[in-house]
């Protein structure tokens, strides 16, 4: 699993901004604990000795990965409601990504539920599989009305009324 920048409007790739570097690293350590079994210490010193991770938040970078670690169980407790099957039966890198998608929902307000649920989106597009970001969005967007309803209101279109 290797960092790549995705294409934006005229075929030029964006910079990615240090956050969304950091996010990369939380799916590499992600997933490396998902496969190897690996505690947060050995994720953390391995990941700090990859290409292009002093361009990283650091802070927000360790945030996410120790909280994810630490509350997988109940992430995927509450994402689970939202899904058409068993958390387990997940692609490795889908489940990671909505791992920490439903992390950040969850314990970064500041952090706007459209920005979390397109970041989300972008590393699934970046590392999962060919649709996996389209699986990816649909349960985030479903959880996001269940964590943070009144702000997923306030950012929906009101239907039906006239002017």
């Amino acid at each position: 699993m290797t960092s790549t920048p995705s294409p934006r409007a005229g075929g030029k790739a964006r910079p990615a901004t240090p956050r969304r570097r950091a996010r990369e690293f939380v799916l590499q350590g992600l997933y490396q604990w998902q496969v190897s079994g690996s505690d947060d210490a050995a994720i953390e010193a391995n990941l700090r000795d990859s290409e292009g991770f002093e361009k990283a938040d650091h802070e927000f970078f360790v945030d996410l990965l120790r909280g994810v670690l630490a509350q997988h169980e109940a992430l995927q407790e509450q994402l689970q409601p939202c899904l058409d099957r068993p958390f387990v039966d997940l692609s490795p890198v889908e489940g990671c990504v909505l791992l920490a998608g439903a992390f950040e929902l969850r314990n970064h307000p500041q952090t706007p539920y459209r920005v979390v649920i397109n970041e989300s989106i972008e590393l699934a597009k970046s590392f999962g599989g060919t649709d996996g970001h389209k699986y990816v969005n649909g349960v985030l967007d479903k959880l996001a009305v269940r964590l943070r309803p009144t702000e997923v209101a306030a950012g929906r279109p009101r239907v039906g009324r006239s002017r």
